[in-house]
């Protein structure tokens, strides 16, 4: 799966952003484009600079209050890699960086990433099991799944010989 998804950043990905830079010469002319995907660094500049201020004082004040902060790192991790894809010249790039960084369309990114996170982890601990079986518990019930009981392991004792320990 990482070579294949490596191979849509470095290769796939430029080649359909110079295919949508030159679409969109044609249709508004050269310098129009330039002009436009330098105003969008710009703004993308000054909404990164915002939204990561606030990004960082939410996360300083969650962990003044001692609680966990789940959502105000995502946001941050959000923050970031939007941030570099707004830097990465070119409308596609910057069209996902905006999603990313933009405080009404976050949550929803948010959301998404969430559940496709859970989904590949429930996944992964479905081929764990089928590929090593239960693993004696050793990751916990995943979820949905009942407690397990207390365990019982079969045996025989053996009676030591007093004899042998005293030579």
């Amino acid at each position: 799966m990482l070579p294949v998804a490596l191979f849509i950043v470095f290769l796939l990905i430029p080649v359909l952003e110079i295919y949508v830079i030159i679409q969109v010469g044609e249709l508004i002319g050269g310098w129009p484009t330039v002009a436009l995907l330098l105003a969008e660094s710009a703004l993308g500049a000054w909404i990164i600079r915002r939204e990561g201020r606030r990004a960082w004082r939410a996360l300083k004040e969650t962990f003044g209050g001692g609680r966990m902060p789940d959502r105000e790192l995502a946001d941050a991790g959000l923050v970031l890699v939007g941030g570099a894809l707004l830097l990465t010249p070119g409308f596609v790039t910057d069209f996902f960086g905006f999603l990313f960084v933009l405080p009404f369309t976050r949550p929803l990114v948010r959301r998404l990433l969430s559940r496709y996170v859970e989904h590949r982890i429930s996944r992964s601990r479905r081929r764990m099991s089928l590929r090593f079986g239960d693993l004696g518990g050793m990751y916990g019930p995943g979820p949905g799944e009942p407690e397990p009981g207390p365990r019982v392991v079969r045996g025989e004792v053996i009676e030591e010989d007093r004899e042998a320990d005293r030579r």
